[in-house]
């Protein structure tokens, strides 16, 4: 039986009524409603019902035929919704909202955007602008695509003569065809740009030949992943303003001179001299390496003000695709999509375009690391989807889990007393995450895998004790279930963190000796920047100047030898030439499949180095050190930038790093600039 009924409808009318039709407010939250409580024919009877409120129900979608012409606003907040063309049947719709919805995602926002003409504000924001690019701009855009592909692909397909079922079946193929092959737009946006190319498709069709318009669709095909998406972008999609707690779009614009936006050949400016052989191996190795600065994005301000140019951007991390997981090949593992954290936010951008897909904001927070994972999670009807799941954590000592697609908050650990310094996902272990704090401990946690309703139980596994606030965490490729390495404000660290061990907290197992600036050897130095090459190939940045240090992991290790020793002199491979700055925290990063490193300095540029053509050599038995300092294929200097008319100067490089394919190098400035340069 219904829980809906007449006489519920009038005590829930605000003011109550004695009449349906009479009823122009009505509030039915909280009532546990599920889809088949809404019955049309109760329903239709409300004939001038211009404002509902569904929140928090248990709504998965709405039937077809409610027949209410006059709603003007609709709350259905805190539901289970899972489409929303439906809502097409309320076209005087003004306001919208469905907050919390977690299955909907910003293709269902540009859906509403296009189906509800006269719709003026979605989930409280205005989106006057950016629905009219939808409804004009964007269909101008597709049905233009649409065209041109009949017109190339199909047209002579279709004989002057045709019979119907020749008409039926250039139509099956012409649908298909057309919604695996026009893309526009950013990849987070496929989904709608199917759904509109198949909807102007029919309507292309229906015109030109004389078919009847489906307007019972079948399903939409299904789009292969690994096709690419055309880099065209509604920059409208980036006005949206961001609060507290959700996601949005938001960018603020910075010139630059245009005689910068060149293809950057630079050289290093060392004046080192090197071998001839060297010398042109390097140079034909540059070649491949010329890039060209894409965007420059202020997306982290504070507030969101335009004035920003003093946040400072501390990490980021290339979201994986869902169907490879962190144990598959590192080439085909990672889309163009980046996460970057700073100041009060943490933003999803599409290198490509530069759009600005998702923003996660807590107005009292410092972000300060994150970290993506993939979890197999239970939907609905015990249905299994892979999601991706970001972990954002800083200051306060708290690890916020975001579920991107749903663009949901889900839950948040509270880790540490003191700022989180850095987090990783553990590659052997999808659930298992690394916190590293400023109350000198690294953290194991089991963050569990939720449920359909976001309920999730996270535990605590392990407690490392370090000497120094620990900067810099790594895991060893070949053991990453056995062994952790950490670079912290007081030396290199080693722990054993494999979990048949019963104890829950453990002292490090070794501290790394290296060379220092008077031909010793030293522990007591700070290691901010540490990163694996290969399986055994660690690059660490420490207080020596001028130097970043290439050593083996293995040949380090395995001299600590069977008994207690704990202090290990690392085996160096070689030192890599770098700015002879006392700046502290400017990390760097690696490209394992292209071995490439890079590092920014206190002078806006990015240096990079190719070291394949040393790694061989390293890594066999009597691999020997590289007698003289390694210097950059290239330096990559900061174009001129100008803001509100003045030049951005005084530009350090916190963090730089590329996709696994070196296709894109994001670059994290202490200006609140994101930079993203394309190779070439």
């Amino acid at each position: 039986m219904s829980k809906i009924t007449t006489e519920l409808l009038l005590e829930r009318a605000v003011p109550r009524s004695t009449r349906l039709r009479k009823i122009e407010t009505l509030n039915l939250s909280k009532l546990q409603l599920k889809t088949g409580d809404l019955d049309p024919r109760l329903f239709s009877r409300l004939r001038h019902l211009q404002k509902l409120d569904l929140s928090d129900n248990l709504l998965d979608k709405f039937p077809n035929s409610l027949s209410l012409p006059d709603l003007r606003v609709l709350n259905c907040n805190n539901n289970k919704l899972e489409d929303v063309t439906a809502l097409k049947q309320f076209p005087l719709l003004e306001e919208l909202t469905y907050e919390n919805n977690v299955y909907l995602t910003l293709n269902d926002d540009y859906k509403v955007m296009f189906l509800l003409q006269n719709l003026r504000l979605l989930n409280g924001k205005d989106i006057t602008k950016l629905a009219n690019h939808v409804r004009r701009v964007n269909s101008r855009k597709l049905t233009s695509k649409v065209t041109a592909h009949w017109e190339k692909f199909f047209r002579d397909q279709l004989p002057e003569k045709h019979t119907a079922e020749q008409v039926k079946s250039i139509r099956k193929k012409f649908l298909k065809s057309v919604q695996t092959n026009v893309v526009y737009g950013p990849s987070s946006l496929s989904e709608f740009t199917r759904w509109r190319v198949k909807m102007i498709a029919e309507e292309f069709l229906a015109y030109s030949l004389g078919l009847e318009l489906n307007t019972d669709p079948e399903p939409e095909e299904k789009m292969d992943e690994s096709e690419e998406e055309s880099t065209e972008s509604p920059r409208e999609a980036a006005e949206e303003v961001g609060q507290v707690g959700v996601f949005s779009s938001y960018i603020n614009n910075v010139t630059v001179t245009p005689s910068k936006r060149k293809r950057n050949h630079s050289k290093t400016g060392s004046g080192n001299k090197r071998s001839k052989t060297q010398a042109n191996t390097e140079e034909e190795e540059a070649e491949d390496v010329s890039a060209e600065p894409l965007h420059f994005l202020q997306c982290h301000s504070k507030g969101n003000s335009r004035e920003d140019f003093k946040t400072q951007l501390w990490s980021c991390v290339f979201e994986p695709l869902l169907d490879c997981g962190a144990r598959k090949d590192p080439i085909v593992s990672s889309s163009r999509t980046v996460a970057t954290c700073g100041g009060e936010s943490v933003c999803l951008i599409d290198c490509e375009t530069g759009t600005v897909l998702k923003k996660y904001k807590v107005a009292t927070e410092e972000f300060f690391s994150v970290a993506w994972t993939t979890l197999t999670m239970v939907i609905s009807d015990c249905r299994k989807k892979s999601h991706n799941i970001l972990a954002a954590a800083g200051r306060r000592g708290i690890v916020k889990l975001i579920h991107v697609a749903a663009d949901f908050c889900y839950g948040e650990i509270k880790a540490h007393k003191k700022p989180i310094a850095t987090v990783c996902f553990s590659p052997a272990q999808e659930t298992h995450l690394f916190t590293a704090s400023y109350d000198k401990r690294i953290a194991l946690w089991d963050i569990g895998i939720p449920d359909c309703d976001y309920n999730f139980k996270a535990s605590q596994l392990l407690v490392l004790e370090a000497l120094s606030i620990p900067l810099r965490i790594a895991l060893v490729p070949t053991c990453p279930d056995q062994y952790l390495l950490a670079g912290c404000e007081g030396g290199c660290f080693a722990w054993n963190i494999k979990l048949d061990k019963e104890q829950k907290s453990r002292p490090f197992e070794a501290i790394f000796q290296f060379p220092d600036e008077d031909g010793g050897m030293t522990t007591a130095h700070r290691v901010d920047g540490l990163a694996f090459l290969n399986d055994d190939i660690v690059v660490s940045k420490s207080s020596k100047p001028g130097c970043i240090c290439v050593w083996s992991w293995s040949r380090s290790f395995d001299a600590k030898g069977k008994g207690c020793q704990r202090t290990v002199s690392v085996v160096v491979l070689a030192e890599l030439e770098w700015s002879t700055t006392d700046m502290s925290y400017l990390t760097l990063s690696t490209c394992p499949a292209k071995e490439y490193v890079f590092c920014g300095d206190e002078n806006g540029s990015v240096w990079m180095y190719n070291l394949s053509s040393y790694t061989t050599a390293w890594s066999s038995a009597k691999g020997k050190r590289s007698d003289k300092k390694i210097p950059p294929t290239q330096i990559l200097k900061w174009p001129e930038l100008r803001a509100n008319g003045e030049q951005l100067s005084e530009v350090l490089i916190n963090n730089v790093v590329s996709d696994p394919t070196f296709t894109y190098l994001v670059v994290l400035t202490s200006v609140n600039i994101t930079a993203i340069w394309k190779k070439s």
